[in-house]
């Protein structure tokens, strides 16, 4: 049975600290690189970014949509950034968003999370809008490969406050909820996405149940958290915390983005 996730996470934090390099090339940021606002452009950006993170940080974290906008070619420059990444040794989080139930849900992990497969990650991003049973066979597919997953639990954007922060029949909140969930599965490959933006306790959640448990947490940089707050936003939880930043690094271009991973990278070990 492979290692668990949970316990990669932590060795990769002591290694290489909290922070997560996004991959994002959304248009914006391709003609500020000077890249066209194609599949090869999107490729060119990842490999790019990549070479800057490898060394430097533990995690990249490629934005799906960014690649699937491209449609097939798109999804081939993608295979090559996933590919590339994991063979630099970095933890590659595939921030696809993906849930549904049953085989649908089966095949999502497949792609994901197999090992061998075109678009093989370390851990995916997932929903669980069904409840997180609706995930069960693609959790016990990454518990055997020894792969993560990321559950959307409370999220930096707005709009999603009503809905997370709402009471579930058992009086919990929605976010409160999946996490309690999550540890009553006692799975070494389940984590949560708790933006940095956010007050927990607004959404029903105690930093000290969140303990031992992966949190991505996107928000930092342009959002508006600090990197340097990382310890203060999380408390206990803060150790487990893998702090996501994109715009805020990939604004320096490709000239300056390994110089800005390694001043992100110093701010949240300070």
């Amino acid at each position: 049975m492979p290692d668990s996730f949970r316990r990669r996470v932590r060795q990769v934090i002591a290694d290489s600290g909290r922070l997560c390099v996004g991959i994002d090339p959304h248009e914006s940021l391709l003609r500020e690189w000077g890249l066209p606002l194609t599949a090869s452009g999107a490729r060119e950006f990842g490999l790019r970014v990549v070479d800057a993170a490898a060394g430097r940080v533990g995690f990249v974290k490629p934005q799906v949509a960014f690649f699937e906008r491209y449609g097939a070619a798109g999804y081939g420059a993608l295979e090559d950034v996933l590919a590339t990444a994991r063979g630099a040794g970095l933890v590659v989080i595939a921030d696809a968003k993906r849930g549904d139930i049953g085989t649908t849900v089966q095949a999502y992990g497949q792609a994901w999370l197999t090992a061998g497969s075109p678009l093989e990650a370390d851990a995916l991003t997932v929903v669980a809008y069904q409840g997180l049973g609706s995930l069960e066979q693609v959790i016990a597919l990454a518990e055997r490969g020894g792969k993560g997953l990321f559950v959307l639990t409370a999220t930096s954007n707005p709009e999603a406050a009503l809905t997370q922060s709402a009471l579930r029949a058992d009086e919990r909140t929605v976010a409160a909820g999946i996490v309690a969930d999550i540890r009553a599965r006692e799975s070494g490959s389940l984590g949560v996405v708790v933006g940095a933006t956010l007050e927990v306790s607004d959404f029903g959640m105690d930093l000290t149940q969140l303990a031992g448990i992966p949190i991505l947490s996107p928000g930092f940089g342009a959002q508006g958290a600090h990197l340097r707050d990382t310890d203060r936003l999380f408390g206990a939880a803060s150790a487990n915390t893998i702090a996501s930043v994109s715009r805020s690094v990939l604004a320096g271009g490709p000239d300056g983005l390994a110089a800005a991973i390694e001043s992100a990278t110093k701010e949240v070990a300070a």
